[in-house]
């Protein structure tokens, strides 16, 4: 494992509490994965899962899936929610692993990188033993999903060193309210953006505790996505830049892109 996947997952350990409050909001792509899943069935394969929000999402309305995550405080969050739902057990299967190695028990019908997943691979050499890994638990009608931001947006923007305030959010299991803040900077020759995410949590008597934690994440241009869909065995079928399916064009929120095996000539 290289340095910059050893520090995104220590990351998500760091901040794996405040996952879930901090995104609470976070619902606008659910109703996408659901039609998804409505048209191709499962097994499904949640890559990078977290603390279980579309695993359990999609497993609530009858799918089979799976999901996979390096960050062991993450999926004791998602577990734990699991171990709350009888209902799900039967639905939902969590796996601590790297995707890079990882042995996947089946072949999926819909694999999912959703909520930039797909940025945690830092190299092109990672992307494409990542995307080799996933053609071949892809089943032959099988369908891969790209959730990213829009990199040109992104990176045409200035740093500024500004800490900029996020949200404020109460951490549910102590009641405590928290002050979420970032600093970023963006090495746009590797097309990577370093994000710095601070917590502040204030305690009922005014302590603060402060949690830093830095983040790196690689931007996809589309082309670029295409090209390496190409080399590893898949085709686009759909680039979106939104859930709803508008075409991507440069003022785009995301680069949604639909991708499987490519027909032998």
């Amino acid at each position: 494992m290289n340095e910059l996947s050893e520090r995104s997952i220590a990351f998500y350990n760091a901040v794996a509490r405040y996952y879930d409050a901090e995104n609470e909001y976070k619902l606008d792509d659910l109703p996408f994965y659901s039609a998804l899943a409505a048209d191709h069935g499962d097994p499904i394969l949640d890559i990078g899962c977290g603390t279980g929000r579309v695993t359990l999402h999609l497993a609530a309305e009858g799918y089979r899936v799976h999901g996979l995550d390096y960050a062991r405080a993450m999926l004791e969050r998602a577990e734990r929610k699991l171990r709350g739902r009888a209902d799900l057990r039967d639905f939902a299967t969590f796996f601590h692993g790297d995707a890079l190695t990882f042995a996947f028990p089946e072949r999926y019908k819909l694999i999912l990188l959703p909520y930039n997943a797909f940025m945690h691979f830092h190299t092109v050499q990672a992307q494409r033993q990542l995307l080799t890994r996933l053609v071949s638990c892809l089943a032959p009608d099988g369908l891969i999903v790209f959730d990213l931001p829009n990199a040109a947006e992104i990176l045409s923007t200035q740093d500024d060193d500004v800490i900029r305030l996020e949200r404020t959010f109460v951490e549910p299991e102590s009641g405590n309210l928290v002050i979420q803040q970032s600093v970023s900077t963006l090495n746009r020759a590797e097309q990577l953006q370093h994000i710095t995410w601070i917590y502040d949590e204030i305690s009922a008597d005014g302590t603060l505790r402060r949690t830093v934690a830095p983040l790196t994440l690689r931007h996809v241009f589309p082309a670029e996505l295409d090209l390496l869909l190409e080399l590893c065995g898949l085709a686009r079928l759909e680039r979106m830049g939104n859930y709803e399916g508008a075409p991507f064009g440069e003022d785009s929120p995301n680069l949604i892109v639909l991708a499987t095996h490519r027909e032998e000539k």
